[in-house]
C-alpha cells in the first residue's frame, strides 16, 4: 500500500526531484522549456499602457498631471470639468503658452519634454519633467488637445488607446484645451479598481485644493458637468500683493476662515533653506491629520520626514491623539532636494534631511512660543457662549430642596 501511495504522488506530482531520482523516474518541470524564451522589444502602445501605470492611477492622478503642466506653461486662469468623478471625462483648459501644431505629435512621445534639456535631473524647476503625462493618458483613454500659441493659429490632435491621428487646424483664442474621455477604457481591468464616483471627485477636490494652495496668484475653479446641471465644487480667485497676503487669502478660500484667523505666520531661513506658511495654534488641533499641507519648492508633497518634523515641534503642546494643522512652504536650492524618487513625485529626498527637519521644528517651536497663551477664537467663542447669564424669573429648585414622595404622602396623611 505504502508503494501504491508513492507511486500516486509520482503520477500527480506531489513529490520533489530527489525523490524522482530515487524512484528511477523523471518529472517535467513546468518553468523549464525545450526552447529558450525569446527576448523582444515591446511596441510603444504597450509601453505606454506599462507606463500609465505608475503615472494614472486614477482620474485625481490625471487631474494631478494635467493641471500641474498649464502651471508650467505659465497659466494665470484654469478650469477644470469632470463627469462621473473623472472617468468619462476630465477637461482642463488653461491660458498659457500653449502648444505649436508642429510641436503637438511629439508632445503625445514618450519621454518628449520642454522642461529639462536632460543633462541635469537635480536642476528642476518646474512640475513636470519626464515627459509621460500625456503619453500615458493617451493610452489609457481618448485625448484630444486643442491649443494655439500666441500669433499662430489652434491646431488639435487626437489619441485613442494608443493611436495618434493627424493634426487639424481648430477654433481656440488662446492657450490650451486638454480633453480625457473614458479613463482607462483601452484597459479595463484598471476599472474594476477606480472606487465610487463620490469618492473620485473628492480625490479630485484635494488635488486641485493641494494645487491652488501651491499657486495663489492662479484662478482655479472646478466644476462637475455630470448629468444636466453643472455644479461648480471649488473656486478660487487670483490674490493679489504679496507673497504672505496672497497664501492668507488662498487659505482662507481653501481651508476656512478659522483656519486663517488661527494661524500663525512662520518665516524663517536657514542655510539655503527657506520656511513660509502659517501653523495654526494647538487649540486649532484635529482629531486626525486632515489639515497638514507640506509643499517642498512648491510641489504638494507627503513626506514622512516633513510629517515627523511637524509632529516634533508640537510635541510639548499637544496629546497623542491630537494633530496640528499647518500649511507649510518649504524652498530651497533644485540641487539640494531630489524630486525623481516617487513615480508620482509625491516624496522627495533631502541632501541634508537633518537640516529640513531641524529648521521646521524650531521655526515652529519659536512661533508657539511668542504666541503664549494665545488661545483659538473657536475654543474661545464656545467658552464665552458658556457663561451666559441665568434667565430672569423665580429661584431656580435644585432636587435636594424638592420634597420627597414619602414626605408628600406623609403630609397628605396628616392632613
Amino acid at each position: 500500500m505504502g508503494q501504491i501511495r508513492l507511486c500516486g504522488d509520482l503520477a500527480a506530482g506531489r513529490i520533489g526531484m530527489f525523490g524522482a531520482r530515487y524512484w528511477g523516474m523523471e518529472t517535467s518541470r513546468p518553468n523549464i522549456h525545450e526552447n529558450l524564451p525569446v527576448i523582444r522589444q515591446l511596441d510603444d502602445a504597450a509601453i505606454n499602457r506599462i507606463a500609465a501605470g505608475e503615472v494614472v492611477e486614477r482620474p485625481a492622478s490625471a487631474v494631478k498631471e494635467l493641471v500641474e503642466n498649464a502651471i508650467d506653461a505659465g497659466a494665470r486662469r484654469i478650469f477644470i470639468d469632470i463627469a462621473d468623478g473623472g472617468k468619462t471625462l476630465i477637461r482642463v483648459t488653461d491660458d498659457g503658452c500653449g502648444i505649436a501644431g508642429h510641436d503637438l505629435p511629439l508632445a503625445l512621445s514618450r519621454h518628449a519634454t520642454s522642461k529639462i534639456d536632460g543633462s541635469d535631473l537635480l536642476n528642476i524647476h518646474t512640475f513636470g519633467f519626464r515627459g509621460e503625462a500625456l503619453p500615458s493618458l493617451g493610452a489609457v483613454g481618448r485625448l484630444n488637445i486643442t491649443s494655439r500659441v500666441q500669433g499662430s493659429e489652434a491646431f488639435e490632435i487626437n489619441v485613442e488607446g494608443g493611436d495618434l491621428g493627424p493634426v487639424r487646424p481648430a477654433a481656440l483664442n488662446g492657450g490650451t484645451v486638454i480633453t480625457l474621455r473614458d479613463l482607462f477604457y483601452a484597459t479595463p481591468a484598471r476599472l474594476k479598481f477606480l472606487r465610487t464616483d463620490r469618492a473620485e471627485t473628492t480625490a479630485i477636490n484635494d488635488i486641485v485644493k493641494r494645487l491652488a494652495m501651491a499657486e495663489p496668484f492662479v484662478r482655479f475653479e472646478l466644476r462637475d458637468v455630470s448629468g444636466d446641471s453643472p455644479r461648480t465644487t471649488f473656486r478660487a480667485e487670483a490674490e493679489n500683493g504679496d507673497m504672505f497676503d496672497a497664501l492668507h487669502g488662498r487659505l482662507s478660500t481653501v481651508l476656512g476662515r478659522e483656519f486663517a484667523d488661527n494661524s500663525l505666520k512662520i518665516d524663517a531661513l536657514r542655510e539655503g533653506l527657506h520656511l513660509t506658511g502659517y501653523a495654526a495654534l494647538p487649540t486649532y488641533s484635529r482629531g486626525s491629520a486632515v489639515l497638514q499641507y507640506l509643499f517642498v519648492n512648491g510641489r504638494p508633497v507627503r513626506d514622512k520626514l516633513l510629517v515627523g518634523a511637524l509632529r516634533g515641534a508640537y510635541f510639548d503642546f499637544l496629546s497623542r491623539d491630537r494633530h496640528p494643522a499647518a500649511a507649510l512652504f518649504l524652498d530651497c536650492d533644485p540641487t539640494l532636494v531630489d524630486v525623481n524618487v516617487h513615480p508620482a513625485k509625491s516624496e522627495v529626498r533631502f541632501r541634508d534631511p537633518g537640516l529640513a527637519r531641524g529648521l521646521i521644528v524650531s521655526a515652529l517651536r519659536q512661533a508657539l512660543a511668542e504666541a503664549g497663551h494665545r488661545a483659538s477664537t473657536t475654543v474661545a467663542g464656545a467658552t464665552l457662549g458658556a457663561m451666559t447669564p441665568e434667565p430672569i424669573g423665580g429661584p431656580r429648585v435644585y432636587q435636594m430642596d424638592r420634597p420627597s414622595m414619602g414626605s408628600r404622602s406623609a403630609s397628605y396623611q396628616s392632613q
